[in-house]
């Protein structure tokens, strides 16, 4: 299967989403090269950006698990290397 090199951008509107959010990105720790997430406190929510390199079955495995967790909000854009 072709690989993908792409940026995933999460929103975590609740606090309490955090530890959610983390415990999957550790579960796809082997695709992810990279990661910058920014609090905003004032606006109460975070942004966190995630550099990946895998295949479209597992960064839409990723995407899907985040998306499912409550006051997350996922978006990708990916390029075929």
């Amino acid at each position: 299967m072709e690989r993908r090199i792409g940026v995933v951008a999460i929103s975590v509107l609740h606090k309490e989403s955090a530890m959610a959010v983390n415990s999957v990105l550790h579960e796809f720790a082997e695709i992810i090269r990279g990661r910058m997430g920014i609090p905003l406190k004032e606006k109460n929510l975070a942004v966190i950006s995630i550099l990946v390199d895998g295949t479209t079955d597992e960064i839409g495995a990723l995407t899907g698990r985040l998306g499912q967790i409550e006051g997350v909000k996922v978006k990708s854009l990916l390029v075929k290397v």
